[in-house]
């Protein structure tokens, strides 16, 4: 059966994502010097104002302002009412709520005399998807790891000079046509670039197809038929918050799995492991890889859910599309078995208490080998279970 599904990207420059970086950028800043440090952390950025608030408990000393600017211009945004020297910054972060920190400190089984691991309660209720597929090299959607790998592309060729009229405000669009569940060719390509004054629409279309398009997405699943919008509305000279507003969290879909799969609805950039809208999330991420990489599954969604204050998750939900070698109940209980959810064990086994997060601010939080959550190190031993 013939099927079409689409999913997107944006570039670090996207107004959206400048305000991620920052959240994360800090949340580094903070754990460089205080590892055990408690963050939330969230931006607003719209015209030449970027609004930094949250809550936050740390020892560590930041200047907020000071990593903000160096965010804005590491990113490229040196001139304009947004540059990194110029635009205003309010800065409003509170101490975290005392109530919150009393279920995180000391979770309701540390409290009934629970182990080591059962030290920190869930940050917050929530549930938390995991996701792994067989459709590429990564273990992820076709369509997301397409749209990431033209919007850091783009990032790429501006940085680099090779396009230097490229600005770094940019989106990409992909649809995918699948037989089934199989993806079998690209049906649409959209790509959107901020750029500078002096260049012609021709010039963009003619780079963007060439340089970017076709590095990036295979010949074999472009055919005569792919239609391609590039700056479909004409011109985008004015990109970035001066553009449109930003906000941390904005874009969670293009965060996860491009909406192939369910999302909980919690955000992850600005926030620590404690939170496991975060962590959890990069939990299932890895366990769901593992899993599909032991070949117990071509395709799995992974739910967990959690209750503020408990250690342990209330649910463990587990759907293989019909692709697992065992039932989804069979699963569900392997992975009780095999991995530890509680966010004390999930931050120690992906190291999570790290300044790893800025990195993830862009291009994806799931598909990329530099993040511990990507390692397939269970995979051999998962096999187990199919013997």
């Amino acid at each position: 059966m013939k099927q079409f599904f689409t999913s997107e990207s944006v570039t670090e420059g996207h107004p959206d994502k400048v305000c991620d970086r920052i959240s994360d950028g800090i949340l580094d800043a903070l754990l460089q010097q205080d590892n055990h440090s408690r963050a939330a952390i969230e931006c607003c950025a719209a015209y030449n104002t970027l609004f930094i608030t949250g809550e936050m408990r740390s020892r560590a000393k930041v200047d907020y302002e000071e990593v903000a600017r160096s965010v804005i211009e590491r990113i490229g945004y040196t001139s304009g009412e947004f540059a990194a020297d110029k635009c205003n910054v309010i800065e409003l972060i509170h101490g975290q709520s005392a109530d919150i920190a009393l279920g995180v400190d000391s979770s309701l089984e540390k409290k009934c005399g629970g182990d080591g691991l059962d030290l920190l309660g869930a940050g917050d209720q929530g549930m938390m998807f995991g996701y792994a597929c067989r459709e590429t090299e990564e273990l992820m959607p076709l369509p997301i790891m397409l749209a990431h790998k033209l919007a850091y592309r783009l990032t790429e060729l501006r940085k680099n000079g090779t396009l230097a009229y490229l600005r770094p405000d940019g989106k990409t669009q992909v649809t995918v046509e699948y037989d089934g569940r199989r993806p079998v060719r690209v049906d649409t390509v959209v790509v959107s670039t901020q750029h500078d004054e002096n260049v012609s629409q021709e010039q963009i279309a003619k780079d963007v197809k060439e340089q970017v398009i076709g590095h990036v997405i295979p010949a074999r699943l472009l055919d005569g038929q792919t239609k391609y919008y590039i700056n479909p509305t004409g011109r985008f000279l004015i990109g970035g918050p001066e553009g449109d507003s930003g906000l941390t969290g904005r874009k969670i879909v293009v965060d996860t799995y491009g909406g192939r799969c369910a999302h909980g609805g919690g955000a992850f950039s600005g926030k620590d492991p404690t939170k496991v809208d975060r962590s959890a999330a990069y939990m299932t991420r890895y366990i769901a890889k593992n899993i599909v990489a032991a070949g117990i599954a071509d395709e799995i969604e992974l739910q967990v859910a959690y209750a503020i204050g408990v250690a342990r998750p209330v649910s463990v939900f587990v759907n293989s599309y019909g692709t697992g070698k065992l039932s989804d109940d069979e699963i569900a209980n392997i992975i009780e078995k095999e991995f530890d959810l509680r966010p004390a064990a999930i931050i120690s086994a992906l190291d999570l208490n790290r300044p790893i997060y800025s990195d993830t601010a862009s291009y994806g939080h799931f598909g990329r080998e530099i993040f511990p959550w990507e390692k397939i190190d269970r995979a051999e031993s998962l096999k187990k279970y199919l013997r």
